[in-house]
């Protein structure tokens, strides 16, 4: 017996396992701290 790929499901299977880990990785990237100058702000204000 030979086996058949479904071919449709496969792609489909890859594209929503690619959008899942893309989705993660976009929601779980932290922003760089960036240092801010407390001084700096209560002279402009």
């Amino acid at each position: 017996m030979g086996v058949t790929r479904l071919k449709r499901k496969d792609r489909m299977n890859k594209t929503v396992s690619k959008l899942r880990t893309s989705a993660i990785k976009r929601l779980t990237k932290v922003p760089p701290i960036k240092k801010v100058d407390i001084e700096e702000l209560k002279k402009k204000a």
